[in-house]
Formats: C-alpha cells, sequence, structure tokens
C-alpha cells in the first residue's frame, strides 16, 4: 500500500492568521490552531499534513533576513521527512520572501508554496481558505512519473500560481493582489487547475542543499525628476554600502546629471557593483536603447534585464553573501541561476 504523502505547513505570521481583538484596533496574529479550525476540509485530503509556526508570527512588514534564513534552515531539517511544503506568509512582502528562497535553495525536487490572504480567515469573505486548499493541492499534485509537477518556490494566490521570483505585489486591495509582467504564471485555478507545463521548473536530480549566507549591505537609489546632489550625494559615499540597486526609469534610463554619474562611478571603481533595476513593472532594462541608459552603461553600471525589483535585491544579497566581487558578480548576476531572468 503506498504511504500518503506528508505536507509541512508552516505559519509564519501576516493577515492570513489575524484578528481584531478590538473592534477599532489594528489586526494582531493568532495561534495556528485558531487558524486550522476554519478549515475543516482539510480533512479530506489524502494526505498527512503537519503544522508549525514561529514561536511569535509576525507582520510581514517586519520580515527580515533571520526569517528567511528560519525557513529554509527548517526546511532543510526536514526537507527528507515531506513531500511538500506549504508556508503561510503576508502578502506584503511575500515576493521578497519567496524570491529569497528561491536562491538560497538548491536543487529542489520538492514544492515549496507561499500563500498568504487580502482578508483574515476569520471574515466570511476572506480569500484565505480557497488560497491555503488550492495550495495544498497544487504542492500535492504529481507529473506521470510520480514527481512533484511544481518542484520549485512558487507563490499561490487568488486562483493564480506564479513563480516565486518573478511576481510583484501591486495591489492592497484586490484579491488579485500579485502579477508578473515577464513571465507566465504557472497555474490557473477554475473548475480543475491548469499547468502551464512548460513554464514550470525541473525537477533537480542533485542532491538538495541550502545555503543561507546573505548580505543586507545592498542600498536603494530611485530616480525622480528633482533629485538634488544635496539630498542624494552623501547616501553614494555610505561605507557601509556593498552593493547598490539604482531604480531607473523604463528601459534603465537615468538623468544625465554630472554628480550622479561621477558619485556612481566612483562606486564602481571601488568594487562595488551598481545595478539598473528598471522601474515599470514589465518590460527589461536595455540600456543600448537611449543615450540617458548608455550613460551609465559606459560607466560600468549592471543591467538586471527583466528581473523584478525583490529578485533583483534578494539576488544581489545572496551573491554578496557568497563572497561574489567584480567580475565574478557581474556575471553571476546577469546569468538565469533560478529562472529569474529571461
Amino acid at each position: 500500500m503506498n504511504r500518503q504523502p506528508k505536507v509541512l505547513m508552516l505559519y509564519t505570521g501576516g493577515t492570513i492568521g489575524m484578528i481584531r481583538k478590538d473592534p477599532s484596533g489594528p489586526y494582531m496574529p493568532f495561534a495556528l490552531e485558531n487558524l486550522l479550525k476554519h478549515i475543516p476540509e482539510l480533512a479530506s485530503f489524502d494526505c498527512e499534513i503537519h503544522t508549525d509556526s514561529f514561536d511569535e508570527p509576525i507582520d510581514s512588514s517586519n520580515m527580515r533576513l533571520e526569517h528567511w534564513q528560519r525557513i529554509a534552515k527548517r526546511i532543510k531539517r526536514d526537507y527528507d521527512s515531506y513531500d511538500a511544503f506549504l508556508i503561510l506568509h503576508g502578502s506584503d512582502t511575500m515576493a521578497y520572501t519567496s524570491s529569497a528562497l528561491s536562491f538560497m535553495l538548491h536543487n529542489l525536487s520538492k514544492p515549496v508554496i507561499l500563500t498568504g490572504s487580502q482578508l483574515p480567515i476569520g471574515i466570511p469573505r476572506s480569500d484565505a481558505r480557497e488560497n491555503i486548499l488550492s495550495s495544498l493541492e497544487i504542492a500535492l499534485a504529481r507529473n506521470e512519473e510520480g514527481g512533484a509537477l511544481v518542484p520549485e518556490v512558487a507563490v499561490y494566490f487568488e486562483y493564480d500560481l506564479y513563480r516565486g521570483n518573478r511576481l510583484q505585489k501591486v495591489s492592497s486591495q484586490d484579491f488579485e493582489a500579485f502579477h508578473s509582467p515577464n513571465y507566465p504564471k504557472l497555474a490557473e485555478a477554475g473548475v480543475h487547475i491548469k499547468y502551464n507545463r512548460t513554464a514550470l521548473a525541473k525537477s533537480s536530480i542533485g542532491e538538495f542543499q541550502v545555503n543561507t549566507e546573505l548580505d543586507t549591505g545592498v542600498g536603494v537609489l530611485t530616480c525622480f525628476p528633482g533629485m538634488t546632489e544635496d539630498l542624494i550625494g552623501g547616501y553614494l559615499t555610505n561605507p557601509a554600502m556593498k552593493a547598490l540597486i539604482m531604480r531607473s526609469f523604463g528601459a534603465g534610463n537615468a538623468p544625465d546629471l554630472p554628480w550622479l554619474l561621477e558619485g556612481l562611478k566612483a562606486l564602481i571603481d571601488r568594487g562595488i557593483p551598481v545595478l539598473n533595476v528598471s522601474q515599470c513593472l514589465a518590460g527589461e532594462v536595455d540600456m543600448i536603447k537611449y543615450q540617458a541608459g548608455r550613460n551609465y552603461l559606459e560607466i560600468g553600471v549592471i543591467g538586471a534585464g527583466d528581473m523584478t525589483f525583490e529578485a533583483a535585491l534578494t539576488k544581489a544579497m545572496y551573491l554578496l553573501g557568497q563572497g561574489y566581487q567584480g567580475e565574478e558578480f557581474k556575471v553571476q548576476f546577469t546569468t538565469n541561476l533560478k529562472g529569474e531572468l529571461s
């Protein structure tokens, strides 16, 4: 007799498990047991579900590097004991966590699915129940060979499954809170779940490994009309900065400001990579297209292609954590490591 598959459901916090103790007060996290009693349908799945949670569930706005490491280490510890992992997470920083995990977890052959909700599960119109139940069905899905159908870090939200390092949160009000502008959905849930098999990652045959070394020394500079040296120039000389993301306009364009070009070139000359990520949700950085981009290409700024900001940020943290510098950092950053880059 075939054994039942086993799933670990890890609750980190977030709206999905929050309540209001006072009708006029803020939402606060509550215990995992209270979450599960709202989903009796879990008992109908042909699987063994084990649950656990952070000692103190958090609002995802407080998600930090050590929380990513905790999740990754927990998956490493229990990887051989479970067939799939379901992470319940707040939606505000979910794209950061799913991106970070995609770089930290190597040679995945099992699903790591993140989900959450826009409304707490105790509210009658909450989207939490469907998100959890469909995420579980996806986590249990198998291909013709009996392996996991979705052997990667992915996010399920409001009928859609996305690659974990390809999505961004685009709405704080709509149930359809996420978009994946530069990569197709992995699956869509209706009466049946329709999988986009050509978009899914292939299961790895290598030994599963976890690397939790990240470095948070990544600065972010957002370009805007009217930016001045008085306000921003000092930021470029911050001694704690080990890499800088410049959030540019359009296809990777930035203002033709001598002080900005000089400041970024000084960083690059010191061996600090400057990464160009577009503020646009869709499309890619192409610094050759306009002179406003070529100016930055000529001083050594590195284009992020069609990576999301969340993927570029966590990838830079990961590469710094592995000790990459100079040309090696550039090669790794511009290489598609985990499906984050077309």
